[in-house]
């Protein structure tokens, strides 16, 4: 899988792009919709596609955590920012770490799986590794009955003297398949006052609520769809 620059050549940037501030009002409704999937208490709980641990570092009073993620470059960001947990390197569809959690966590991360197969493959792995009475929960930015085109701004500033400014741009080029594109153009400034721009192109994901669902159950999964204040649709599969 060809991974977007952010991830990769861009990665130490990602703190200010998407730091743990970026998640202090959506972190709590994350964190409910996972302790509530399931009966089974949460003691362990495994992010695929961790990202940066952004997210992840606001759970740390709750339940300890094992991170996954495809680039190597964005785990070392995370490895500074949650180094009391486990860091693994991996392809969310084809991961085995040999053990059961009690709950799976899929967050934004999902939207890069781009064909149904894709997606089947990482809810099949997902199911894998889930103890009996757990539940994998998963965070779609959009689906398709709910995408929208449209442009994003902001930015931030280090105390060291960087900065960024970023811009997205996203739209589907041909609505009969499954994916649709975001753009972004990227300004950064270094300490010394050194400006440069960066282009990044996304290809992404594109399903409707039945294929999630169906998909979750195709797992062996009890499936359901809730919300949270960003997302119309979050899915939930349980594990009896």
């Amino acid at each position: 899988m060809n991974q977007p620059r952010l991830y990769t050549e861009l990665a130490r940037w990602w703190p200010l792009f998407s730091g743990p501030a970026e998640y202090e009002e959506e972190a709590p409704e994350v964190l409910e919709l996972l302790l509530r999937a399931s009966p089974l208490p949460a003691r362990e709980v495994l992010e695929l596609g961790s990202g940066g641990g952004s997210l992840s570092s606001h759970f740390k009073p709750h339940f300890r955590m094992t991170l996954s993620d495809l680039s190597n470059d964005m785990l070392a960001v995370s490895r500074e920012l949650n180094p009391e947990w486990e860091h693994v390197q991996g392809d969310m569809r084809t991961l085995d770490l040999g053990r059961q959690f009690q709950r799976v966590l899929i967050h934004d991360a999902i939207m890069y799986l781009t064909s149904p197969d894709a997606v089947r493959a990482a809810i099949a792995n997902a199911a894998r590794h889930l103890s009996p009475g757990g539940a994998v929960v998963i965070f779609p930015d959009c689906v398709r009955e709910n995408f929208t085109a449209g442009t994003e701004h902001d930015g931030a500033d280090a105390p060291d003297g960087r900065g960024l400014r970023w811009l997205e741009w996203r739209w589907d080029p041909e609505p009969s398949d499954d994916t649709f594109v975001t753009a972004y153009s990227f300004l950064f400034r270094e300490p010394d006052g050194t400006l440069s721009v960066e282009l990044d192109r996304h290809e992404e994901g594109l399903f409707s609520r039945d294929q999630w669902v169906s998909w979750l159950g195709e797992a062996g999964l009890e499936p359901s769809r809730c919300s949270d204040s960003w997302r119309a649709d979050v899915f939930v599969g349980l594990k009896r």
